[in-house]
């Protein structure tokens, strides 16, 4: 889907380049020519239906690429993301991830055979463990885990939905926009908490896009925390 999208771009692109080029050339013609009113209106005419067509088409491939995002979301219901477990070449990533929620998420109920199926997403790499997707067999069941999660808090290990391409996306630029705390996820849905205090649900950059953006851009820890040295430096300048 992505690379129709790029080529309708790239053809839509290509077409209003040429189009242009020639209506500059139609404009310079010689007043002489007696066919040249006629060759403008037909080119006018060509060139609002090709727009008209080309426009239709991208609505339509806007339009199965949604649908195409919402049924992979249907599809991921029941699987989360677990980050930050120390990985081994000889490791079972199914006893290992049982072992976790047994242990440190206190569901004792939880079993090997809980699990569908799990596995390390993407290729190796030296620098961090990848993290392991886990699909559940009850969607009930993956909830639960789900709405466990805090209890890793401080384990170095957290828990993520597992989100397509297309919203992850979108949920990493709603963070930038609008800060990491008032972002979340829920059922593949992105959760937004605006400035103003209302509360959105996007799942694409258009929605994203409708909600109000804060007055002044949203301040980081690290910013926060420049702005209280400089605060506690010109109350103790004041004191002396």
């Amino acid at each position: 889907m992505e690379s129709v999208k790029e080529s309708l771009v790239e053809m839509t692109e290509l077409f209003n380049s040429r189009m242009n080029e020639f209506q500059k050339e139609l404009k310079k013609a010689s007043p002489a020519v007696v066919s040249t009113t006629s060759l403008a209106s037909e080119f006018t005419s060509f060139k609002t239906f090709i727009v008209t067509a080309l426009s239709t088409l991208q609505r339509q491939v806007e339009f199965l690429g949604r649908e195409m995002d919402r049924a992979e979301t249907r599809a991921r219901r029941k699987m989360l993301l677990l980050h930050g477990v120390p990985e081994d070449d000889s490791e079972d990533t199914s006893s290992m991830v049982t072992r976790i929620v047994r242990e440190k998420l206190n569901i004792g109920t939880f079993t090997s055979a809980s699990i569908s199926r799990c596995h390390r997403l993407g290729r190796p790499n030296d620098k961090k463990p990848r993290p392991v997707v886990v699909k559940f067999r009850e969607a009930p069941l993956r909830d639960k885990v789900w709405f466990a999660k805090t209890k890793l808090k401080g384990t170095g290990i957290t828990l993520s939905e597992f989100l397509t391409k297309t919203r992850h996306a979108v949920f990493m630029e709603a963070r930038r926009r609008h800060g990491v705390k008032q972002c979340w996820t829920r059922d593949g849905l992105i959760h937004v908490l605006a400035a103003d205090g209302s509360r959105h649900q996007v799942d694409s950059l258009v929605r994203l896009d409708a909600i109000p953006k804060a007055t002044s851009p949203v301040q980081t820890t690290s910013d926060a925390q420049k702005q209280d040295r400089i605060a506690s430096r010109h109350k103790r300048t004041q004191k002396k």
